[in-house]
């Protein structure tokens, strides 16, 4: 995958969290998709990538909202 693909599927990422957790804010849940990148930045292989940060971004903003 590259880059751009990446970056657009990243993109949708979001705009589904926010969908999803319409009681997030824009700010936090960009915040959160951007710390679960983060963690995948030395990955070699990218294509999984995207999906593993949508998994990461879900699980800490339900642990978030649901606190």
């Amino acid at each position: 995958m590259n880059s751009a693909e990446e970056e657009r599927q990243l993109s949708q990422v979001t705009t589904r969290l926010l969908n999803k957790f319409s009681a997030a804010s824009r700010e936090t849940v960009e915040t959160t998709v951007g710390e679960a990148v983060s963690r995948f930045a030395e990955c070699p292989i990218r294509d999984f990538v995207p999906l593993l940060v949508e998994r990461a971004a879900t699980a800490k903003l339900g642990a978030l909202l649901d606190a």
